[in-house]
């Protein structure tokens, strides 16, 4: 069901998009800036030998560290450096050769030591950047490119959860989360809608997947996002901003901050005034709620942690040196989302909307490459085609998900194949198609041959179907010889229903136009 959105006709869009008025230009300016937070793919924590996995039963993944026992000491995770670096490279940072932590102080219940180890005056890396494209479905097909400056990337350790029992007016603490790895990302604020600032999450997820650095299931708490809003008058200074923490999926960072900003708008226009306060976004009543105050700045007494020594790496690529080498983990990057994405547009010749399609979608990018491996002589546009509108259609109708669909690579490149060589054309493609998704393991070629679905291409028989039914549809033959071109267009198609779309109508539309031109 991912794909719903993507893979209706564009058309659609199209004449969506001119039947609405162009919006007038706005008065106000609204700024929008980012802050990620990533839970770093690792089979341990940060600066403990606890593990780190999803779903197990609280307070079961807990060390003493963890839990701030008195005379335990961090233990830097070497995983969750090379991780920062990844990430770092991917987004053109500029990693800092020696990088220190610190420790963040503030009292929840949920974090036992009372401070948070984090890297706030000398991060692992600064001044990144991301380019993405940014598009509005259902509004306008055209697209354009955005990039977002990195402020800074940070390695830090997360808290633990508080569960809020109101049954029993209490609230109990989980620390199972507590010391797991983080990247911090904090963004310039360079974005001015929702819009922009999901386009912004979506392509990052595809970089941090694509180097392993997180999971990024935003549901399990692996990604989330904190939004800072202000507006203001065009030509006047930055208004006061908000902060919109916790946002768990990505339409919902589009809604929060697009719903913020309109609240902000109103507030002002109705003579109010916006305080300095962080927000959550209820995606429920799909609206901004107050958490707590910010007009008094908090002071977290920021200090060197004392128990972890400076982080040195090698970034001059020194082969005798004993520090995690950055050329190293630079070399063994894979093909990053952007190179992906031109590849597909400059090499194979798709649209950028197909190419966006692909790479969002892990499994669909993999029955697209696997296809064109073994059916070289297929255009890749027409494998691309048939997967975005055929073949996530009919996944949509039967309720499946293209991750969760049994059809192997080599059965669906058959399908294609089939195509591509004649044997059977889309209409009877999209039979086919129907009964692999009942039986997966079910060539296309036996439920073709079984069910008698292979397409007509004997110019004969096609011929003879032909004069059948231009005998039968006199009345059309002749308004066709008066000039109605559009007669011809009804007898292919009753071909069609004649033969049950298994003609070959290319074949037919030259023999009907022959046999009433004579």
């Amino acid at each position: 069901m991912k794909l719903m959105q993507q893979s209706i006709n564009i058309r659609f869009y199209r004449s969506f998009a001119t039947a609405i008025a162009k919006p007038k230009k706005s008065k106000w300016n609204s700024v929008v800036g980012l802050e990620v937070h990533a839970q770093i793919s690792s089979k341990t924590k940060l600066f403990s030998g606890a593990g780190v996995e999803f779903g197990a039963p609280p307070n079961t993944r807990v060390s003493a560290f963890d839990a701030a026992i008195p005379g335990t000491l961090p233990v830097l995770n070497e995983r969750c450096v090379v991780a920062g670096i990844q990430a770092a490279l991917a987004l053109d940072c500029t990693i800092n050769p020696v990088s220190m932590f610190d420790r963040k102080h503030y009292f929840y219940a949920d974090l036992p030591a009372g401070y948070q180890i984090t890297q706030q005056r000398a991060p692992l890396a600064k001044n990144g950047m991301l380019k993405f494209c940014v598009s509005v479905p259902g509004v306008s097909m055209k697209s354009y490119q955005k990039v977002s400056r990195l402020h800074q990337l940070q390695l830090e350790q997360d808290s633990g959860k508080s569960l809020h029992d109101a049954y029993e007016n209490r609230t109990l603490i989980d620390l199972n989360r507590a010391g797991v790895g983080l990247i911090e990302f904090v963004f310039e604020p360079d974005l001015n809608n929702g819009e922009e600032a999901a386009s912004l999450i979506k392509e990052l997820v595809l970089i941090l997947r694509a180097t392993g650095v997180c999971s990024c299931h935003m549901n399990e708490g692996a990604l989330r996002v904190d939004a800072n809003i202000s507006i203001n008058r065009h030509g006047d200074p930055l208004g006061v901003r908000t902060e919109v923490k916790n946002i768990g999926s990505v339409r919902g960072v589009a809604h929060a901050v697009d719903y913020e900003i309109q609240r902000q708008i109103d507030l002002v226009e109705s003579g109010g005034r916006v305080h300095n306060e962080t927000r959550s976004w209820d995606a429920l009543s799909k609206k901004t709620v107050v958490m707590r105050d910010k007009e008094v700045l908090q002071d977290y007494r920021f200090m060197p942690e004392p128990n972890l020594p400076p982080l040195r790496l090698n970034i001059t690529d020194d082969q005798t040196s004993e520090l995690i080498s950055v050329e190293r983990i630079r070399k063994s990057l894979p093909e990053l989302p952007a190179q992906t994405r031109n590849n597909l547009i400059e090499h194979h010749e798709l649209r950028q909307e197909s190419a966006d399609v692909l790479i969002n979608e892990s499994s669909l990018m993999r029955y697209y490459t696997e296809i064109l491996k073994t059916q070289p002589a297929v255009p890749p546009k027409n494998v691309a085609n048939f997967l975005i509108n055929d073949f996530v259609g009919h996944c949509n109708k039967k309720k499946i998900s293209v991750d969760d669909c049994q059809i192997s690579d080599e059965n669906l490149a058959e399908l294609i194949a089939m195509m591509h060589n004649g044997t059977i054309n889309i209409a009877l493609s999209r039979i086919i198609l129907q009964e692999m998704l009942e039986n997966p393991n079910q060539r296309p070629s036996e439920i073709a041959t079984a069910k008698n679905l292979k397409q007509i291409t004997d110019p004969a028989e096609i011929e003879k179907i032909c004069l059948d039914i231009i005998g039968k549809n006199q009345d059309k033959v002749q308004k066709y010889k008066q000039g109605k071109k559009r007669s011809l267009g009804f007898l292919i198609g009753e071909v069609g229903k004649e033969t049950e779309q298994k003609a070959n109508m290319v074949l037919v539309d030259k023999i009907m136009k022959e046999l009433l031109d004579k």
